[in-house]
């Protein structure tokens, strides 16, 4: 995201931050993997102008009680499962928006109903800004890049690959001619049920924008996705598909 900044903008501002409004009671806010120093050190290779490294009463000081809420794609898939956990990222993006008032905004697509909230958000509160969606960064097993995974013992690394495969298992499916939205589900649950360390949250095929899900046959533009358990750590993963593109 930062190397894709650089290339389209004439400055680079990097947020570094937490957000507790993103964590219910129950998850890993006080465990979740952070390294400032590492951190810093993997910027050292951009041109980076400034870093935005807010603390928790700067952002939310004592008898803070105002909070963003989208109220359609935050309701489904992830807002499911994490109740709590879309209006803690509209929030505190809409503050970083007007904190550092970019023209642009980097999202990683890993988190693709993250990134089509913020997208969201801008539309419907008129923020001059373009939203940039990165592709997913991923390990050479296949298996998505993210924080949580440093939770995974090298055994578990290696069983968590299979979340990646049964995505290609459901997008091959597509490209030889599969329509079926149920079909394409089956197919990838049963890959990963292959893999009995994982358990399955959810495997779901939406329209790609306004993330209904699919109950026949699916429309040009899809999300598919699927949120998996491996023990205590959840692991997210999905990939898009256009049918005018084939891709």
């Amino acid at each position: 995201m930062v190397a894709e900044a650089n290339k389209m903008c004439t400055h680079t501002v990097v947020s570094i931050y937490l957000n507790p409004a993103q964590f219910a009671k129950d998850e890993d806010l006080a465990t979740y993997p952070k390294n400032l120093q590492h951190d810093l050190e993997a910027l050292s290779q951009f041109q980076i102008d400034a870093i935005f490294l807010p603390i928790d009463s700067e952002m939310y000081p004592r008898g803070y009680s105002t909070y963003m809420q989208e109220t359609k794609l935050s309701t489904v898939l992830e807002g499911r499962s994490r109740p709590l956990f879309f209006q803690g990222v509209a929030t505190v993006v809409a503050k970083f928006f007007n904190i550092v008032r970019p023209t642009h905004a980097f999202f990683g697509e890993k988190d693709a109903q993250q990134l089509l909230v913020v997208k969201k958000v801008v539309k419907d509160m008129a923020y001059p800004i373009d939203i940039i969606s990165c592709p997913i960064i991923r390990h050479n097993n296949g298996l998505a890049m993210s924080s949580r995974n440093s939770y995974l013992s090298k055994l578990e690394q290696k069983a968590a690959s299979i979340i990646y495969r049964s995505l290609q298992d459901g997008k091959n499916l597509i490209i030889s001619g599969e329509r079926n939205a149920q079909t394409i589900r089956d197919q990838i649950t049963q890959t990963i049920m292959q893999e009995n360390l994982l358990r399955i949250d959810y495997v779901s095929v939406t329209d790609a924008e306004t993330l209904v899900e699919m109950s026949g046959n699916i429309s040009n533009n899809i999300l598919v996705s699927t949120a998996v358990f491996l023990g205590k750590t959840r692991l997210i993963d999905n990939f898009s598909y256009s049918a005018s593109s084939n891709k």
